[in-house]
């Protein structure tokens, strides 16, 4: 009695062996949470079937994931065997020194005085006008 390999795993163990999630009760709960989505499709149940090419949106550690699944998995192994389960079509982050104008440090003193402190609000605003 050979078993042929499912076709479709549940979505919270499938976010568990794909190390999402440190525990499986753990993705079960933001499954059961109401964030995360199959295909544009909200789901609220963990038992909720994904097949490879389902594409899975879900929040984790403030920020938006949104995974398209690749292959099932058997077992939860290790780091590069999970990154092999799916792709990240998430846009990537911009990091933490792009986009960000350097803080202007004043003369003297680290820190600025009153009269100094207004002098920099009013510059910022007239940046963002």
């Amino acid at each position: 009695m050979s078993e042929a390999p499912a076709s479709k795993i549940r979505i919270d163990k499938w976010l568990w062996q794909a190390r999402f999630f440190k525990t499986r009760s753990l993705s079960a709960k933001v499954v059961s949470g109401g964030s995360c989505r199959v295909n544009g499709t909200p789901v609220a149940k963990p038992a909720f079937m994904v097949a490879p090419g389902d594409v899975l949106t879900f929040s984790k550690e403030r920020e938006v994931r949104v995974i398209k699944v690749l292959a099932l998995g058997e077992r939860r192994g290790p780091a590069p065997e999970a990154q092999a389960l799916y792709e990240d079509l998430s846009p990537p982050e911009p990091k933490s020194g792009e986009d960000v104008p350097p803080i202007r440090r004043l003369e003297g003193n680290a820190r600025p005085t009153k009269r100094d402190r207004r002098k920099l609000d009013l510059d910022r605003r007239r940046e963002v006008e």
